[in-house]
């Protein structure tokens, strides 16, 4: 039921943003009419793509380049999408200019060009940089932390079609070198039927660190069967923290991890976040929260000294950031929030929908945490 009611507002989304691209784009270059035609037809079999993409998703089973084709749609009408609307802009203010007709006439068709060879540019951009995961390196300074430790944070790999068995293997060959305390998963680790990608998750049993991996789950998993997913997690060796605590180090000079259920729960009802329990009987240590969307900061009063979280993406393709910017209220990076908390916003390791990036890299997160030194 969940993946129906995704579906059909996801699609209908990208029927109103093909709707926008053909009247507001289209219709008013100054080209054949037979040209628009064309441009009509690939916005439709575009669209076709799209359906197609998200039934290989959810329900069927194809060859990863047959997915990769369905999947660039995506990617395609958001780039066209966000052309339209600087094209729109940009027409109409040309309307108004105090310029000559015959101006006006060559301005109009060096926009109609250049939106599309903006576009197209873009679109090829956002295809190159997806295929690299940087490595990120952030310092963080604790209050009242004994001695150092390294985490290893990943987030929103996403699982499924191009997200693969080779993916993840390369993913873990590269946190194991970097050889730390404990690696961190904040959510949406996988994104089809847990029974079809067991081969890639047991990829992730292979992760190596001091104190072991830790997991909590994201709003994706609630649409795949949440349970299984954390009932196979287990089974690997990881630990699903789940509204719950662990303390992580040695001779009582470590921290106190938690972790929260996802705030997709208070939708469905089920699985549902609660800090009260995530922090029961917790030590007197600094401590850690693992939650895996930024905006459930807001519920943080008090007892925890920095979150990591995951989720936006970092808005994957660059104009898209500004409307993740309205749900969430970090986008990437480490934020203070008040004196006593920080958070730190993991741009995924993997990618959702069209494998693109644009001005957000993928990213393994190694995350040094520093004793803060008292202020004298």
């Amino acid at each position: 039921m969940n993946n129906l009611l995704f579906f059909s507002a996801f699609l209908g989304v990208f029927i109103l943003l093909n709707m926008y691209i053909s009247k507001r784009l289209v219709k008013k270059l100054d080209i054949s009419d037979k040209a628009k035609l064309y441009l009509h037809i690939f916005l439709f079999l575009n669209l076709i793509g799209i359906v197609f993409y998200m039934l290989s998703r959810y329900y069927v089973d194809i060859p990863s380049w047959l997915y990769f084709l369905f999947s660039i749609p995506i990617g395609i009408l958001f780039l066209l999408f966000c052309t339209a609307i600087v094209y729109d802009m940009s027409r109409v203010l040309l309307s108004f200019a105090p310029i000559s007709d015959s101006r006006r006439v060559f301005l109009k068709k060096t926009l109609d060009i250049s939106s599309f060879a903006v576009a197209s540019t873009l679109m090829t951009r956002s295809l190159y940089e997806a295929k690299f995961v940087k490595l990120e390196k952030v310092d963080i300074k604790i209050k009242n932390l004994k001695e150092p430790y390294k985490i290893a944070q990943i987030s929103d790999l996403h699982i499924g079609g191009l997200i693969n068995r080779d993916f993840v293997r390369e993913m873990v060959e590269r946190i194991n070198i970097l050889n730390p305390d404990i690696v961190v998963i904040t959510g949406d680790l996988i994104d089809i039927d847990i029974l079809r990608a067991m081969d890639t998750v047991d990829e992730l049993a292979k992760l190596k660190s001091k104190f072991g991996t830790y997991y909590v789950v994201g709003n994706h998993e609630y649409f795949h069967g949440v349970e299984k997913i954390i009932t196979a997690v287990k089974s690997l060796g990881i630990r699903v923290l789940e509204n719950e605590n662990v303390y992580v180090g040695e001779n009582e000079r470590g921290f106190n991890l938690a972790g929260v259920y996802d705030i997709m729960g208070y939708r469905t009802k089920t699985h549902m976040p609660s800090l009260v329990k995530a922090l029961k009987d917790k030590k007197d240590s600094p401590t850690l929260l693992l939650a895996h969307q930024p905006k459930f900061i807001q519920e943080v009063d008090g007892g925890v000294d920095l979150m990591l979280s995951g989720h936006t993406h970092g808005g994957q393709i660059y104009p898209f950031r500004f409307l993740v910017a309205l749900q969430q209220p970090y986008v990437s990076g480490l934020h203070k929030y008040n004196e006593e908390l920080q958070i730190y916003v993991n741009k995924g390791t993997g990618f959702w929908g069209p494998p693109m990036r644009l001005g957000s890299s993928s990213e393994i997160t190694l995350i040094s945490l520093i004793p803060q030194e008292k202020e004298i």
